[in-house]
Order: C-alpha cells, then structure tokens, then sequence
C-alpha cells in the first residue's frame, strides 16, 4: 500500500522539528535589541582605538575594572569577590568569586590581546639618499603588502639608561604626523615584484619606514645628517638617545580608527579584532556579573599571534598563579594539587575569532560547515590544520552543555570550522588550556579579512558573543 504523501503542514512541522537552521542575528532582535547592538559597537569601537597594543589592552581593562569595584589580588581582603592581576603589563587577569568553592570548578574564557603587527628592530634607525628609515621585523602572520603605503603609527614603551619608562602614541590625532612604507610604482615593477609570488613580492627587509628627511644644518661634510636630525627630535620630545632603542618595545600599528562599514552601517572595520572582539565581549560579560554560582575568571593572554610561547603566553604558568591566589584568597591554605584539581572540574571557552565566507573566496571555505558573517559567534569544536593536527578537540559531552546553555539563553550561534580541511587552519590558546585539564572549546565571531590592519566584523555577532559569554558564565551545571 503506498504511503500518503505528508500535506504541507506536515511537512513544515517536520522540518521545523527535524532540521536545524541558521538564522540572522538581525533576524532575531526585536527593535530594543538592535538598539543595543548599536551601542555596543560604538562603545567596542573606542576600546578599539584605546588598545591598540597588549599594553595599551591591558591598561584600559585594568582602569575600567578599578572603576567597577575591582581589587589588585595581591592587596584583596577576605570580603571582596572582584580581583585583578596583571603581569608584565601585558597579561590580564580578572575574577569574580562564586558561592561555589573555586576548587569546585571555574567558568574561564581565555582571549588574547596581541595582534599582528611591525615591531621596530633593536638597532632601527638608519640614513639612505638623505632619507632616514627604521627598520622591522614583523610580528605573527600577515601578508606584506597589506602594510605598505598606508598611514601607520608608533606605539610602545622605551627604557632610558637611568630605568625610566617612556610611553609613545605618535600617528593617531590628526594634528600629528603618521609615517609609511613605501612601495614600488607599477611603472618599475615588472620584473622587481609582478613575477614573483605575492608572498615575494615584497621582502620582509625591505618593510623599512620612513621617518625623517630634514637634513640638521652643521659643519661642512657632516654625514647622516637626516638621520642626526631625527635622533636630535626624540632627545628633545623624549629624552631618548639610540642606544635606548635597544630597551624598547616599538610596534607599528595602522594609524586609522574603527569605523562603521557599509552604507547601513552594518559592520565595524578596524585594526586588532583578533582577538580583542572576543576580550572585550568577555571582560564587558565578567562585568555584568554580579553573584555567580561558580568563580568566573578573564585570562587575557599575549603572544598568541607567535605560537603563545614566553611568560606572558598561554604556555606560561601564570594560570596557576592566579588560580593559587583565588584558592587562598578564598579558603586559606592550598593543597599543592588543589589548582589541578579545580582545572579538572573547569569549563571554559578559548575566545577566538574564526573566518567568515568570503562571498569572492567560496572556493577556500566549505559552507556547510564554515561561520556565515551575521549568524552570531561560531562553536568550533576542534582547530589545528589538516587532520586536526595541533588541535584541541572539544568532548562532546562538553560541547552540548555549551550548546543547551546557549539555547536556553536565547543566543544566536552557529557552529562550524576554519576553512576547507586541505587548505589550511590556524590554532588558538585552547590546546594550551587545556593542557591543565579543563574541558575547554573556541567560540568567538566570524571574521573578513583576518589578520589585515583592517578587519571587518558584524555588529550583530558582536553583540550576540556578549550574550553568549554571559550566558555561560551564569549557565547552570
């Protein structure tokens, strides 16, 4: 007997049971909520242009989180359930206690707040045909050419001979003036650059900056005359003379600000949003929180761009630091397995950004199971590249607490990977969490042009990854 074909109705029903959707964030805010989301990305957009180094990340968390009842670890008393920690003024951490014992457990997210970018060399400064340069070397991957002749600016700290700590922000104000690497004229660069492959085309030596090019008026046949001039600029603005260089942390970052992208304004565009998206969302949601169940901890980390490696990396033991420090500070004396044992029974979220489709770039993602720009923060269950190789693999038992909480808080998400699986990958700071033993997986938004001075956000993923990291702070067992 032939079956009889389901009407309509049913067939809907079935699918709406059955099938699982994406849907657009915008699609489902109600008019308050996109409001919001708004504001949210006007407030993100200064924190952006606030911290545009790890330091200057750093800095703006702890002045906010001071402002917000937050405690330095070391000076805390027994009452107070907000605490800060900062290390090398490059790591941040923050908590908020729980009516848990920590060593039942933490809701951690680990985020990182450094970005690809150029650091000054330790001996930078240089004259050539009455021009003076600094030389770079650069800082995680990027592609080259991005950074030629575009206005960029010097951020970092310099240490004099005597210890005193120079801050530099030079580029940003439209008063001061921003310096450039320049690039061959299409007219010259035949067989210099447009026969070599992109990555080629222009050398990384050759990413040196121009900073100078008034010769200092002196004695008949001086040499490096530009090249005096600058070093002359810097000892009376600074106090600094060249061998200070060599104490110095320099970064040059793109000079522009956040700005909205589109005609609808429907995108932000702006330097660092990998990761500080995913710091910002996560710091904003530990601020919201007020009486948790469990101990909510921030850990916002350097150095993930160049593999997490040094102490102010995730494969540092600063963790165990702040994790000693939240166990004494909340029982007394500590076990020396009791930090292990509270990593066993954690749950955290390693705050990374993945890459949205490239509507121009289909062939390189594999859109069943890549992150669609405007469909909220992306689940990724394992990272790595070709096989999973350095990867973390979320459980799955993990994975689906992660998405019933998300569920139950109304979140828009998605779920998904980085890229066709032969093309490439990347990694994130969660296989170095996790290392400590805690169920950890990467969630954060989707991302166009990754890893360029300007990257390219929905403003709807970006309100929807603060929902989604507040709700798992205040999610259930």
């Amino acid at each position: 007997m032939a079956k009889k074909a389901l009407t309509k109705t049913q067939w809907e029903k079935l699918e709406k049971d059955l099938c699982r959707a994406r849907d657009h964030v915008w699609a489902r805010l109600s008019a308050r909520e996109k409001e919001a989301a708004l504001a949210w990305a006007e407030a993100y957009k200064v924190f952006l242009d606030a911290a545009k180094t790890e330091r200057e990340a750093v800095a703006w968390v702890a002045g906010e989180a001071a402002g917000r009842g937050f405690v330095p670890a070391g000076r805390a008393a027994g009452r107070d359930r907000r605490l800060l920690w900062t290390f090398h003024g490059k790591v941040a951490a923050l908590a908020v206690t729980g009516r848990r014992p920590a060593a039942e457990g933490l809701r951690i997210i680990a985020s990182h707040i450094d970005a690809p970018r150029l650091d000054l060399k330790q001996n930078p400064l240089y004259q050539e045909l009455d021009m003076a340069f600094l030389k770079t070397h650069y800082y995680g991957g990027i592609k080259k050419f991005h950074w030629v002749t575009r206005p960029l600016a010097l951020h970092g700290r310099v240490l004099k001979a005597d210890g005193t700590a120079v801050d530099l922000r030079l580029g940003d104000r439209p008063e001061e003036p921003v310096l450039v690497i320049n690039d061959l004229l299409p007219h010259l660069a035949g067989k210099v650059q447009a026969e070599k492959k992109i990555r080629e085309a222009i050398p990384a030596e050759k990413l040196n900056v121009l900073v100078g090019g008034l010769p200092l008026e002196g004695p008949k046949g001086a040499k490096e005359a530009v090249r005096l001039g600058v070093l002359r600029l810097l000892h009376r603005e600074y106090g600094l003379v060249e061998e200070d260089l060599v104490s110095a942390e320099l970064e040059l970052v793109p000079a522009d600000n956040a700005r909205d992208v589109g005609l609808d304004r429907a995108f932000v565009g702006g330097y660092g949003q990998d990761d500080r998206s995913c710091s910002y969302a996560a710091v904003r949601a530990l601020f919201d929180v007020d009486d948790p169940e469990y101990t909510c901890l921030v850990f916002l980390l350097d150095k993930e761009e160049i593999g997490s490696d040094g102490n102010t990396g995730a494969k540092s033991r600063l963790l165990e630091v702040v994790l000693f420090d939240l166990l004494r500070h909340v029982g007394g004396e500590v076990a020396p397995d009791a930090p292990l044992r509270a990593c066993l029974a954690s749950r955290a979220i390693s705050g990374d950004v993945t890459a949205g489709v490239d509507p121009d770039y289909q062939e390189v993602h594999e859109k069943r199971n890549d992150a669609l720009v405007g469909y909220g923060p992306c689940l990724t269950k394992y990272t790595g590249s070709r096989g999973k190789y350095g990867a973390n693999d979320a459980h799955a038992e993990y994975v689906n607490w992660i998405r019933r909480t998300w569920n139950r808080a109304k979140v828009v998400w998605q779920a998904g990977e980085l890229g066709r699986v032969d093309e490439g990958g990347g990694g994130t700071v969660a296989k170095y969490l996790a290392h400590h033993g805690m169920d950890i997986v990467d969630a954060g938004p989707p991302v166009l042009s990754m890893h360029a001075p300007f990257e390219v956000v929905h403003k709807g993923d970006l309100y929807m990854l603060h929902r989604a990291y507040r709700a798992f702070f205040e999610g259930a067992s």
